[in-house]
């Protein structure tokens, strides 16, 4: 990869004390895929003299976005469900009538996988449409040893076809098949735990989450898993607070976990545990939206806490069909009251944070990846202000820059 020089530009560096840490007229000095120099243009380093310059043309330059929660391999769809909800029929009463997840893995099973590709890369190019370099990417709807290793190789054959990071999951506790009906701790040890040493054996896995609610999983059965996980030396998320507060979020905090995500119900006294920890909260305006939620998360509180925030689509087939994380930004801001700084550093620092990332993603600074997106947008805030539409200009992909 050569060096390069990107001028004429608005560097929103997401670093120092500067709102946004932004720079006017900025350079980004680029060697071998990773930032060796930003600051202003003028102070550029005589070094630099024999570098190509790229002007940008007064484009505002972000690091790229990072979507740290999504559910995108999955067969089939759920958009009769959508009028179920919209009849007044609730997420769990779904769920507990053969519908949600249950319906997804079903789908999944019988999918091959380039169905389940071809699917994934669909709302792949939607996110990277919005400036997206990397994607978690969750299984769940396999509910097999076998389907769930099956989800995470196909999640990384995405990397083949796109360019994008791609960071597997280990979500085999998200719900209970019907062939383990009442038998959830035989599941737990049967297909969460064993099938994780497996999917761990041959590389699939770079964290483990599950789903710990009324409708998923206890606390307990959770406890159990992340046991598993720490011995295999791998790190945990959960899904943690989104119906109701079984103290998900404390078990999360307790593992040192990446995340712990939804958090709606999480009680504000509790969010000291995560920031002890320094568990990133995620949120997720997606799912509250589309599931019509009013219990808002204690945002006030994590802000007290000093919790890093970050905002994720969680897309999914049934709580949250979004594959823009642009709009999952915006609807941080008028949902949950984060301001467009807030919900920006969400879709890049704390998310970076969230994936174990930070030192090479979510920032423009020394020795960072230069992943970055180029936006046709007067400031920030327009990020998060501005729905929808196509403003993003291009992308430079390890120091170079592809125009869209």
């Amino acid at each position: 990869m050569s060096e390069r020089v990107y001028s004429g530009c608005t560097a929103v560096t997401m670093a120092g004390d500067a709102p946004y840490g932004l720079i006017e007229d900025a350079a980004i000095v680029t060697t071998a895929g990773r930032i060796v120099w930003v600051g202003r243009n003028r102070d550029l380093p005589g070094w630099c003299a024999h570098i190509p310059n790229i002007g940008l043309g007064g484009a505002l330059v972000t690091p790229a976005l990072i979507d740290c929660h999504t559910h995108l391999v999955f067969g089939g769809d759920r958009s009769k469900e959508f009028a179920m909800r919209l009849s007044g029929a609730t997420y769990e009463e779904i769920a507990r009538a053969g519908g949600g997840i249950r319906s997804t893995v079903g789908a999944t099973r019988t999918a091959s996988d380039d169905e389940l590709l071809a699917g994934a890369l669909r709302r792949v190019d939607d996110l990277l449409a919005d400036g997206v370099a990397v994607i978690e990417v969750k299984s769940g709807y396999g509910l097999t040893i076998e389907d769930e290793m099956r989800m995470l190789q196909v999640a990384r054959r995405i990397e083949q076809h796109r360019p994008v990071r791609i960071r597997t999951t280990w979500l085999a506790a998200h719900a209970l098949p019907a062939e383990y009906a009442d038998r959830a701790d035989d599941y737990v040890a049967d297909v969460a735990i064993e099938g994780l040493k497996r999917a761990h054996q041959e590389g699939l896995v770079d964290a483990v989450d599950g789903f710990c609610e009324g409708i998923g999983f206890t606390p307990h059965q959770m406890r159990r898993v992340f046991e598993a996980a720490s011995e295999l030396g791998l790190p945990v998320k959960l899904h943690a607070e989104q119906l109701s507060d079984l103290k998900g979020a404390v078990l999360a905090a307790e593992f040192g976990a990446l995340s712990a995500d939804h958090l709606e119900y999480l009680a504000p006294e509790d969010a000291h545990h995560l920031a002890r920890s320094g568990t990133v909260a995620v949120l997720l305006p997606g799912a509250y939206f589309a599931l019509r939620e009013t219990k808002l998360p204690p945002v006030e509180a994590l802000r007290e806490h000093g919790v890093r925030m970050a905002v994720a689509t969680d897309a999914n087939p049934g709580s949250s069909p979004l594959s823009s994380l642009r709009l999952a930004m915006g609807m941080a801001c008028t949902q949950f009251r984060l301001t467009p700084e807030e919900a920006l550093a969400g879709a890049t620092r704390n998310a970076a944070a969230a994936l174990g990332l930070e030192k090479d993603y979510g920032t423009i600074e020394l020795g960072k990846r230069t992943e970055l997106a180029v936006w046709d947008a007067p400031g920030p805030d327009f990020l998060s202000y501005w729905l929808g539409g196509d403003l993003l200009r291009g992308r430079i992909i390890h120091g170079e820059f592809h125009e869209r």
